[in-house]
């Protein structure tokens, strides 16, 4: 049986022929991708377009002064508006839903041009630059520009006045917000109306919640001619304050306030009310997919924020045509935006703004 054996070298030879072949074998992919554990694949977004700031703030100095932001004092504090970075992310506009009817509503048939600010703090705004009667003289004149730039859409005129301002300073309520006096709140409500403008009420909520805050204006709101606004930016989160971290409000809230507003219209007997909400980061607001036009109330998303012209049609982008949910506006900065876009450069946006804002 042995002198049938291969023998030495033969054997030799085939040893070594196995432990090659078992090499192949046990080293190679075998037909499946190898991946080392720690390694994400990830895809490759094309990067956006950013809003970058030299020294300036948006709106005022680096500190926030509580008792500059009082009604009746007039200051050169206010809130500092963080950088816009505008998120990686592809800008191919979604498919909408058609909006609902909403019959009176003011979009989109309509344009809705405001100025923006808090009374008495030219820091904080145009609106804070002038008095009542000069605001809507300078208005009227930016109000003739739109309509030659796009006669398809009537002007209507609006004040935004902010009214609950962040603060860096918790408060003796711990909010991080100082309301705006009542006395002067109604004094805008009275001028806006008599002069057959809207008035938009804008909340930085800080450590308060969306119901809470618009519960508080609910006499404001009540009536025919006043709109609601949230400022996502000052809405804080536990260890966070005003102007130092960029807040966040969730789709909960928005869809939350579209149906108070919607609730209270019905109560009062008032025409449909305009929710506004500004966005200038994809984390401002979080779950945007889930928020959804409701029949009763105009959901406007504002692309807030300054930079050049390029940088903020990038913002516009990212806020209102990847994530597009009903009506669209952008917000301008007379002082901050270098070069300005002209009214022919705003209409001329995709989507088109139906509200339009300068600071």
């Amino acid at each position: 049986m042995f002198s049938r054996l291969p023998g030495e070298r033969a054997l030799t030879l085939i040893a070594l022929s196995f432990l090659i072949m078992s090499s192949f074998w046990f080293g190679g992919p075998r037909g499946e991708a190898q991946f080392r554990s720690d390694t994400l694949m990830v895809a490759q977004v094309p990067r956006a377009a950013r809003i970058q700031y030299d020294t300036l703030q948006p709106t005022a100095a680096a500190e926030i002064s509580t008792e500059s932001l009082k009604v009746k004092q007039a200051g050169n504090g206010a809130v500092p508006a963080a950088p816009i970075v505008a998120p990686e992310l592809n800008l191919e506009p979604q498919q909408a839903e058609a909006p609902p009817l909403t019959p009176g509503g003011i979009f989109p048939n309509n344009r809705v041009l405001a100025f923006y600010g808090f009374p008495g703090n030219e820091e904080m705004g145009i609106l804070g630059e002038y008095d009542m009667a000069r605001l809507l003289e300078l208005l009227r004149e930016q109000a003739r520009a739109y309509e030659e730039a796009d006669p398809a859409h009537p002007v209507i005129l609006a004040m935004e006045v902010i009214a609950s301002v962040a603060q860096k300073d918790p408060g003796n309520d711990g909010s991080y917000v100082l309301d705006t006096d009542s006395a002067l709140l109604d004094q805008y409500t009275a001028f806006t109306r008599d002069n057959g403008l809207l008035l938009l009420l804008d909340v930085q909520i800080g450590y308060r919640t969306v119901a809470n805050e618009i519960e508080g204006l609910k006499p404001w709101l009540s009536q025919n001619h006043v709109h609601l606004a949230l400022d996502p930016e000052f809405a804080m989160e536990d260890g966070q304050i005003p102007g130092e971290h960029i807040g966040q409000v969730d789709a909960e809230d928005v869809t939350y306030a579209q149906r108070w507003l919607v609730a209270l219209a019905a109560e009062v007997g008032s025409s449909p009310k305009m929710l506004i909400v500004h966005q200038f980061q994809q984390s401002m607001i979080t779950n945007k997919e889930l928020i959804k036009p409701m029949a009763g109330v105009q959901l406007v998303i504002d692309a807030d924020g300054w930079g050049v012209p390029d940088n903020k049609r990038a913002t516009y982008d990212f806020v209102n045509r990847a994530t597009h949910i009903e009506y669209d506006g952008i917000k301008l900065f007379y002082k901050q935006d270098v070069p300005l876009m002209t009214p022919e450069e705003v209409v001329a946006l995709d989507p088109v703004p139906l509200l339009v804002i300068y600071q």
